[in-house]
């Protein structure tokens, strides 16, 4: 942050907060966003976190959660009143306004100061303070840094140390991902004497799934996965009815798309999944293919070189075929 000694002073006395990331958050988006709130509010700061939508319920358990102000749950009102009153906006693990829907405007309107704190490319210019490196493996690591920055870091309780840790845990792939670097381990290592427990974090997270939800992952794996080995993609194809077969409830589906790029000579694998009249798509990939240029060019998405997601307003039918369609032009970056 350049301008970190003017952001000191801005925090420097206590001030209406509120604190806002992407639709349908994950860990990171949601433990980044709630381990920064903690740390404000032990700054004497009035701190409301405020999503665009619900997010799964294995991420309940964090320290703030019941204080969450979900927009689209009947709270716009009260949404639009405290943005428009706040005194800071933080905008986590997004890079554009458009990602957080219609709360997108209200947060361009607000005259509030606004503070972008995020690890995605090409982000949108509208804050008056950045936090913002491609380098990061996660948003939670540079809510870290921030309080680090600040020379605060005897604020980070066991919550927000659990909240932090479960960012980097899940955006850096349990911390195999390339993201991973020995900055993040320094990290998680400081978390854990602060008081992170690393196994209950995990426990609540990936050993927390209802008996739908490993019903319809073992549907999806054997019976929409599809493999083009031709062009080294896998790919699923989630339609409504697949997803009201099994009570689909947020977060069912996450990290399925993983299982398709863990096949041996898969390069890229992406996820389909209809919802809300649109087609959300995920996709990953291994090595030099880009799946955020991939998804920009095609899809109207965005977001890293390995790990991108994107949307289609044709038919799931259409979008398969669109998408497969696409592996032709893009054949030989895939072999490679």
């Amino acid at each position: 942050m350049q301008n970190l000694a003017a952001f000191k002073d801005l925090i420097s006395l206590p001030k209406r907060v509120v604190i806002t990331t992407h639709v349908k958050p994950d860990a990171d988006a949601l433990g980044s966003s709630l381990g920064l709130a903690g740390f404000l509010q032990k700054s004497g700061h009035q701190v409301t976190v405020i999503t665009p939508t619900d997010y799964p319920e294995f991420l309940h358990w964090m320290d703030g959660n019941k204080d969450v102000l979900v927009y689209n749950e009947g709270n716009e009102d009260k949404s639009a009143y405290l943005v428009e009153n706040a005194d800071i906006i933080f905008c986590l693990d997004f890079s554009s306004l458009d990602r957080i829907e219609d709360l997108g405007e209200l947060v361009r309107k607000s005259e509030a100061q606004k503070v972008l704190i995020d690890h995605h490319l090409e982000p949108e210019d509208f804050a008056d303070y950045v936090l913002w490196s491609t380098e990061a493996a996660a948003a939670a690591e540079l809510v870290y840094d921030l309080i680090d920055m600040l020379g605060e870091k005897e604020k980070i309780t066991i919550g927000i140390a659990d909240a932090l840790y479960a960012g980097l845990m899940t955006d850096t792939g349990n911390f195999r991902h390339p993201s991973t670097t020995p900055k993040v381990h320094h990290i998680v290592a400081e978390l854990i004497e602060l008081g992170a427990d690393v196994s209950k974090v995990a426990n609540l997270i990936y050993d927390n799934y209802s008996l739908q939800r490993l019903k319809l992952m073992g549907f999806a794996l054997s019976e929409r996965l599809e493999v083009i080995e031709e062009y080294k993609t896998a790919f699923f194809a989630i339609s409504k009815e697949d997803q009201e077969r099994f009570n689909y409830q947020t977060g069912d589906t996450e990290g399925l798309v993983n299982y398709g790029l863990s096949i041996k000579g898969v390069n890229m694998a992406a996820f389909m999944r209809e919802s809300d009249g649109k087609i959300k798509m995920s996709f990953r990939s291994i090595g030099d293919f880009s799946v955020k240029k991939f998804a920009s060019e095609h899809f109207n998405g965005g977001g890293h070189k390995n790990a991108a997601g994107g949307v289609s307003c044709e038919s799931l039918e259409a979008t398969v075929e669109k998408f497969k369609k696409l592996l032709t032009k893009h054949s030989k970056e895939l072999k490679t």
